[in-house]
């Protein structure tokens, strides 16, 4: 079972994000049969049945193992991730584009290279779990309280001249490009 699976296809999604459907996909973190399944979310087993073969269909449950009871096989299956993240490919073939937009101090620039960095790593993700090799990553996540809108712009220009400094410095045409996101905003309040 993968920690986090990237799901591209639009059928995928719309199978993961069928409320009966998701509740069978946060139950199957750990691996169950229809009839296991059925008693523990109080759903027929014959319904249960038929949402795990579409979930199936779409590589979003996997054959765990198979059981046998006499002549019946029973086949217990599991999600194939911990929890699930819908790419912006999945919903539209135009999903936004940061090249697309000009304003680079823009909610609407963050959220397109937010959903960017989805679908390429998804698919770099994918692509190593295939070849059995490791994805290169990196990333930093911290939190900063700024006293002042001056502060912020301060760090902004600062942190601008750090990151463009390194670049000058580590990049070299004939090296294998990367691309390095580095996003600002402000954390959401919590929940009451």
């Amino acid at each position: 079972m993968q920690d986090v699976e990237v799901i591209e296809s639009p059928e995928a999604a719309a199978a993961a994000l069928d409320p009966v459907r998701a509740r069978l996909l946060n139950e199957l973190v750990v691996p169950a049969s229809a009839a296991g399944l059925a008693a523990r979310v109080g759903i027929a087993r014959q319904k249960v049945n038929y949402h795990l073969k579409a979930l199936e269909a779409h590589g979003l449950v996997e054959l765990s193992e198979e059981r046998r009871h006499g002549g019946i096989t029973e086949r217990v299956l599991q999600a194939s991730a911990a929890s699930y993240v819908v790419s912006p490919a999945a919903v539209s073939a135009s999903a936004a584009d940061p090249d697309a937009n000009t304003d680079h101090l823009s909610a609407a620039y963050l959220v397109a290279l937010a959903g960017r960095l989805v679908r390429e790593v998804g698919a770099l993700a994918r692509r190593a779990r295939v070849t059995g090799t490791r994805l290169p990553t990196l990333a930093i996540d911290t939190e900063i309280g700024f006293r002042s809108a001056a502060d912020r712009a301060a760090f902004a220009d600062d942190l601008t001249a750090a990151v463009l400094d390194l670049a000058a410095r580590y990049h070299h045409d004939d090296g294998r490009p990367h691309r390095l996101v580095v996003a600002v905003h402000p954390r959401p309040k919590e929940k009451p």
